[in-house]
Formats: structure tokens, C-alpha cells, sequence
């Protein structure tokens, strides 16, 4: 935000309502297998909305809520989909948005980022750095998004500390302050020393491998070789590293933590609950508040009275057995109530929403107020799109939410014939859901599905049967590329499609997209249409 932008600000604009300063909307994002999901579940834990990892408490009732809930989830140990969760600690009100890890499922964690107002990146400290990791990284950077980075499993075998901080420091070109210091890594670990709180936290009495269980306080750092179970050798290197990583790196600043700049760095192990309590307690403590989200007429600040927001999500099926679709909504401004009228500004018309939900993974519960930061649930039949705006009156797009042309194209072969309404219907879904993206052929002809990566259609496989009762295999598309096309002239635009129509395809939006039978078609195209724009990227609700 510009000077010149705050100077404009009405009084209204500014977030002083207490129960929008309490916001804190986050996402949890690694590359697959870092621990990312216990991690989530640990914070749900120490939050109070679970009382055993996997259980969630809705209005006091235990649930069985995983934030991995699909089938597929579970049995293949991943997360293929982005999940909600909701809970309160300390008078903060966290809405905490888990993603998938896969690089084959990115673009809903693209999509998730432009959602939230800050990020943990959970690290395994036995691999440091991986290529995900830097991806996901790099959105958030773009985005602006605050870090705060967790490594995990520090006790099982992994890098030096010293050796993680540099490799993420370097590798990240991001500032580090280290907030707690691990005492032994792998079978030597022992313990995890918090240096905001200055006190070491120890597993149960006697037990080296029980989760965390003892606190003792410390008045130094050299205090730490004077607490029974602790090796004198052990004691001795974690000092050593503490002394050099504090004289090395940054000291905590909140301004350059906010902006995206620095990153306060936890140890931990998410299974045995180390550093887990500290992360939260940071993510209440820095973590910013709603903030301002940039529409194409303006931007919005989260304490306007009037509501706005916008579709990040739309999920198929949460309860198969009323094979609803539930369009996730983050609020960017005022205060919601349940029976509102919004107006949905893509088709113009005003819908009644009288059953807004707040999530618990799975669960549900009927929201009877929001507020901005919020991530709210709306039951949706096929009228929510992703990257559609919902205000009050103002018309207004939200920007900064991706479509990525696929890298792998097929068409689907069905089993029985008989199903094909079924098929159709599970395609429309699945595709408003974000798992696929379907072009229809202009000229006629089987439709064509793209993914990112191969792993969607193993999803796609399997919840087309599960939720759809529709056997599907999968073959080569006679195409190896799928590009959007637009031009200043329409009449040039009109031209090439009239030209190319064996090669025109809609989205399910109705955009025009080119599909190349190869790398070099698509380049020898551009080179002679140059008035046409070839694009792997489109604005979601363009």
C-alpha cells in the first residue's frame, strides 16, 4: 500500500473491530512427506478443536475429522485437496487452511495462497530444501505472504541445524531468526530449547522417546548442561550452534517478518508435539491480521463496513451422501450475517445466503455471523465459479487467482456407455472443483481433460467411481499442448479460430484455447499469427 493509497483510507476502512484484529488466517504448505499434516493436526490439538489427532470438537461433540479426509487421502498416506479447520486460543481466532504437498496438486495450493495472510512452511530436517518447497516459496514471495518456517522431525537422523539455516537462508534468499534450538538431533536429541521464552522444554521423565511432557526454566543458555538427562557433550554442541546462529543471523523484527522479508525459524517434531505450542503462540502473537486484498476497481481494506469476498475453492462431495458442492469463500471486508442478501458479480444477480457453514476439516456447523479473514462455506449449485466476487452492492473482481494450462492431456474412456450422464456430471464437478480441466472441441468430438500431473487423474480415477459410480480409464490425447488465445482485435481473434477450428477448443468458462500437437506447432504458430497471445496462465472468473 502506497502513501498515497492510506491517505485515501475512510475512517470505516480501518480494521479496528476486535473481532477482525483477532483473525488469523494461515495456510500450512511443504513438500509432500515433510509432516505437514500431524503438524496440522497438532495444532488443532494444542487449539482445543481436537481432543485426540484426528477427532475434531464441533459445539462439543467429538468428531471423527481428519483434515485429510478423502478415501484416497488416507489410503495413499497424501493430501490431493486443500482443507479448513477453525478453531480459538487465547482470545485468537484461527482459520487454518492445510494443503495439498504433491506438485501435481499446486494449483489449489496457488489458489489457497491468494486466501490467507500468512504461511508455515513445514521442512524435513533430514532433506532441507526441495524443489516444492521452493515453489510453494516462491508464491508466497510474490504474494508477500509472511513466513514462518517449521522444521520438522528433528528427532530422527537429519542435517546439522547449522547447515539447514544456511541452506534455507541461501537458498530461499530470506532472513532467518532461529526462535528455539534443537538439543541432539536424530538419537541424540534431548530436548528443544526456547530462546523467546528462555526455558527448555523435555520429554516425560525418564522416557527418551515420549512426546513433550516437562518445562524448565533457564536463566542462561549455559544452563541447559545442568538438567539431568542431558549429555555434557550433547549440551555442549547445541550451545555452540545457538552462539554461532545468533551471531550470524537477524534478530527478530515484525515489520520485516510482515513484509514478507524474514522468517523466524522453529525446531520441532510434530509427532511428539516439540515446538508445536511455540509455532502457534507465534502465529498469534505476529502473525498480521486481515489484510487488504486488491480487486481490479480498487483495493479493499477488511474494516469497510460493507461485506465483500471472494471464491478461492469450490469443493464436490465433502458429504457424498448428499453429493453437495460447497464454494469456499474468503471474506476481505465487513461483517457478515447469516440471511444476508450478497451479489454475486459475475452473472449480476443477488443470492439470499442462509447457510453458511464454518469448517472442521470434513465437519461443518452453520456460521450465524463472519467476519473478514473469515473462510466461509456456501452451498453451491453449479452458480459459484472459483474467482467469482460476492459484495454487498459494489461491483468489484478480485484478482491474483491462477489457471495453469495442463501438462498432461488425455480423454476418458467409459466402461458403460449407459453412464454417460454420469460421467458428464462428474466431469462438471470435478472440473468447477479444480481437479481437471475439461476442453470441448468447437468442431465436435470427445471431450479433452488436462491436469498438472499424472497422480490428478489416479484422483480423478478414483472419486469418479467412489462418488459417481462411473468406472473410467484413460487414454493419449492426439494433443500435446492446451493454450489460451486472445487478441486486442477480435476480428483477427475471430480469423485465426475460423481458421484453426479443428484446433479451437472452450474451457468450461467458454474461453478459446489453442491445443498444439507439439511444442514446435504451438511456437510455429505464434511466429505467424503474432497478432494472437498464446497463454499457460488465466485469470480465474476472467
Amino acid at each position: 500500500m502506497t502513501n498515497a493509497d492510506a491517505a485515501v483510507i475512510a475512517p470505516a476502512a480501518k480494521a479496528t473491530d476486535p473481532e477482525i484484529l483477532r483473525r488469523r488466517t494461515f495456510a500450512i504448505i511443504s513438500h509432500p512427506d515433510a509432516g505437514k499434516t500431524t503438524l496440522t493436526e497438532k495444532l488443532l490439538l494444542f487449539g482445543g478443536a481436537i481432543q485426540l489427532a484426528g477427532a475434531v470438537k464441533a459445539r462439543g461433540e467429538r468428531r471423527r475429522t481428519r483434515s485429510d479426509w478423502m478415501q484416497i487421502e488416507q489410503q495413499r498416506g497424501i493430501s490431493v485437496t486443500s482443507s479448513v479447520m477453525t478453531f480459538e486460543r487465547n482470545g485468537i481466532y484461527y482459520n487454518l487452511l492445510d494443503t495439498p504437498g504433491h506438485s501435481d496438486f499446486s494449483e489449489d495450493t496457488y489458489r489457497t495462497l491468494s486466501a490467507v495472510d500468512a504461511a508455515v512452511m513445514v521442512i524435513d530436517a533430514a532433506k532441507g530444501i526441495e524443489s516444492q518447497t521452493r515453489k510453494l516459496f516462491e508464491v508466497c514471495r510474490l504474494r508477500d505472504i509472511p513466513i514462518i518456517t517449521f522444521i520438522n522431525k528433528i528427532d530422527r537422523p537429519g542435517e546439522d541445524p547449522l547447515t539447514l539455516l544456511d541452506d534455507i537462508a541461501s537458498g530461499l534468499a530470506l532472513d532467518l531468526v532461529p526462535m528455539g534450538w534443537p538439543i541432539g538431533m536424530g538419537p541424540d536429541f534431548r530436548g528443544v530449547v526456547d530462546l523467546a521464552g528462555m526455558r527448555v522444554l523435555l520429554p516425560e521423565e525418564g522416557e527418551r522417546n515420549a512426546p513433550f511432557g516437562r518445562v524448565v526454566p533457564i536463566a542462561s543458555l549455559s544452563d541447559i548442561a545442568e538438567i539431568p538427562g542431558i549429555d555434557a557433550d550433547i549440551a555442549a554442541r547445541a550451545l555452540e550452534g545457538v552462539e554461532l546462529a545468533q551471531g550470524a543471523l537477524s534478530t527478530f523484527d515484525l515489520q520485516a517478518f510482515r513484509e514478507g522479508h524474514l522468517s523466524p525459524v522453529f525446531f520441532g517434531s510434530a509427532l511428539r508435539n516439540f515446538g508445536v505450542e511455540q509455532l502457534l503462540d507465534a502465529l498469534g502473537n505476529w502473525a498480521p491480521g486481515p489484510l487488504p486484498r486488491v480487486a481490479v476497481q480498487r483495493t479493499v481494506y477488511p474494516g469497510e463496513d460493507q461485506v465483500t469476498g471472494f471464491v478461492f475453492k469450490v469443493q464436490a462431495n465433502m458429504d457424498p451422501n448428499h453429493r453437495d458442492r460447497i464454494a469456499f469463500v474468503r471474506l476481505c471486508s465487513g461483517r457478515f450475517k447469516r440471511g444476508m442478501k450478497l451479489l454475486h458479480v459475475r452473472d449480476g444477480k443477488y443470492m439470499t445466503v442462509s447457510s453458511p457453514t464454518l469448517f472442521f476439516g470434513q465437519g461443518r456447523e452453520t456460521a450465524d455471523e463472519a467476519y473478514a479473514g473469515d473462510i466461509m462455506g456456501l452451498p453451491n449449485h453449479g452458480t459459484l465459479r472459483v474467482g467469482d466476487t460476492l459484495t454487498e452492492k459494489e461491483v468489484l473482481k478480485f484478482t491474483g487467482i491462477p489457471n495453469f494450462a495442463p501438462e498432461l492431456l488425455r480423454r476418458v474412456i467409459i466402461e458403460d456407455a449407459m453412464k454417460a450422464k454420469q460421467l458428464n456430471r462428474a466431469l462438471d464437478d470435478l472440473a468447477e472443483e479444480g481437479i481437471v480441466q475439461v476442453f470441448t472441441p468447437i468442431a465436435g468430438g470427445r471431450q479433452i481433460l488436462g491436469v498438472v500431473g499424472v497422480l490428478q487423474f489416479e484422483v480423478l480415477q478414483s472419486r469418479v467411481k467412489a462418488e459417481y459410480g462411473v468406472p473410467v480409464s484413460f487414454e493419449q490425447a492426439p494433443v500435446e499442448l492446451a493454450r489460451w488465445i486472445s487478441a486486442d482485435d477480435p476480428a483477427k481473434l475471430q480469423k485465426f479460430v475460423d481458421a484453426h477450428r479443428g484446433e479451437i477448443a472452450t474451457d468450461r468458462d467458454g474461453a478459446l484455447v489453442f491445443l498444439a500437437e507439439s511444442q514446435w506447432m504451438l511456437k510455429y504458430k505464434g511466429e505467424k499469427f503474432p497478432d494472437i497471445k498464446f497463454s499457460a496462465l488465466r485469470e480465474r472468473g476472467e
